[in-house]
């Protein structure tokens, strides 16, 4: 008998992967850290000052929760952020490095020093709200930031450097954080921190480099009976690209991921299209082999071009593209002792696979500047983002405990990076040996 339904997918996979993380995390730990960090003392005078918020970073969660807004969209959501920062005394400029929906706020110790950036992000996902917890983000963003300006005001002498809170807009399907870079808001920035939640609390996890392309086929229309031999079939060109990716992946490295749509096809069977649209996204693990798919992915719809007697327009990065994540292992393990204050015990990389694997525009964050970009579990680890559950989840007692702990351990790794110099030139000597800063907007050019 014929299906009358999609056949459910099996989640055999699904279980095996989930046994054999659980049988790493039975036998893994994340590193400690060498360096002393901040001192004991001002270092609780932060997490006080952190926990004191806990009211306010609920208030925050359930208010953008309730009220999700998508990219470039985040008016309110920016409002209630900086709205909570006056009500601190700090005051918060929007709109800036050429974004409207971004916002700046700075706080600064007794005498120079770093510059370290603490990012908060708020955008939502269309039609499932905050189904990636960017209203948790903000949340622990705004109170470390919060955390520190307290003492910091308090005890200026305590601290040499500046903290800066940025709002970065438009992750979900696009690449705010690239455009404020463009607009220089890291170039006074030493190092950057964020936090996001998730299924597991992990000190790190891969995050793939992800460009978005399209292919524009074009045709000669013809009559598809009476004179298919005058027609040069737009459509036929997309479908060979397509099947070109299909067999792509049989020699792809197992980090490349390559997903497309026919967002354009023709209009009626009985006229041959003379023009026909893919739309993609490639993604890989490192910056090079995302290079690299790009130019085999070329070559895919010029083929396809020459095969059918049409011409193509290849359009990249219509947002411009993220990188992979850089993650600056010395300050990971400032987050990892932190967290384990907060009774949490982050995974090292590579316990939770790294098929399980998305993309960030954190990436072009950390090839400018060491960064990290740790995950805080405020989930079952069998709930995935970007679905209703998580959603459902983003807004329950766990996504309020995750973002207070989150707040405590952005406010205490970026301390120690202020307060600890050879913790600073350990940053600073790893973000070297991977090869320093990356001129992200040329790279793919």
């Amino acid at each position: 008998m014929p299906h009358t339904d999609p056949l459910e997918p099996s989640t055999a996979y699904l279980t095996h992967l989930a046994d054999e993380t659980d049988a790493r995390m039975r036998h893994s730990t994340a590193p400690d850290s060498p360096f002393t960090g901040a001192p004991a003392e001002l270092s609780g005078t932060v997490e006080s000052a952190a926990e004191a918020l806990a009211p306010e970073l609920d208030h925050v969660v359930a208010t953008l929760h309730a009220e999700p807004e998508t990219a470039y969209e985040e008016h309110r959501s920016v409002a209630a952020l900086v709205q909570t920062l006056a009500r601190h005394g700090v005051h918060a400029q929007t709109g800036v490095h050429g974004v409207e929906t971004a916002f700046r706020a700075e706080v600064r110790g007794a005498a120079d020093g770093p510059t370290i950036a603490i990012l908060a992000e708020y955008d939502a996902l269309p039609n499932l709200g905050h189904a990636c917890g960017h209203n948790v983000i903000a949340a622990a963003g705004v109170g470390a930031f919060l955390a520190l300006a307290r003492t910091l005001a308090d005890r200026p002498d305590a601290v040499a450097g500046r903290v800066v809170l940025l709002g970065t807009p438009a992750e979900e399907g696009h690449s705010g954080k690239e455009l404020l870079a463009r607009g220089g808001a890291f170039d006074d920035v030493d190092a950057a921190v964020m936090v996001h939640p998730y299924g597991y609390d992990l000190a790190d996890q891969v995050w793939l480099g992800r460009r978005l392309l399209r292919w524009t086929f074009s045709g000669v229309s013809a009559h598809a009976s009476a004179q298919p031999f005058m027609g040069r079939n737009a459509l036929d060109a997309a479908a060979l690209a397509y099947q070109g990716i299909g067999l792509l992946r049989q020699q792809l490295p197992p980090v490349d991921r390559v997903h497309a749509v026919v967002a354009e096809g023709g209009t009626r069977p009985s006229v041959i299209p003379d023009r026909a649209v893919i739309e993609l996204y490639a993604r890989s693990k490192y910056p090079d082999t995302l290079r690299d798919l790009s130019r085999r992915l070329d070559d895919i719809a010029r083929g396809a071009a020459l095969m059918t007697g049409t011409s193509v327009e290849i359009v990249w990065d219509q947002e411009p593209p993220s990188l992979p994540v850089r993650t600056n292992e010395a300050l990971t393990a400032r987050w990892v002792a932190a967290q384990r204050r907060r009774g949490r015990e982050p995974l090292a990389g590579g316990v939770v696979p790294e098929t399980l694997a998305a993309s960030t525009d954190f990436g072009n964050v950390s090839y400018r500047v060491p960064g990290i970009h740790p995950l805080i579990a405020i989930a079952p680890p069998d709930v995935a983002l970007h679905t209703e559950d998580f959603a459902l989840a983003a807004a329950g007692p766990a996504a309020r405990s995750g973002a207070l702990d989150g707040a405590v351990g952005l406010a205490l790794t970026a301390l120690d990076y202020l307060c600890d110099g050879e913790l600073r030139a350990a940053v600073d000597a790893e973000f070297t040996a991977q090869g320093g800063p990356l001129d992200v907007p040329h790279y793919f050019d």
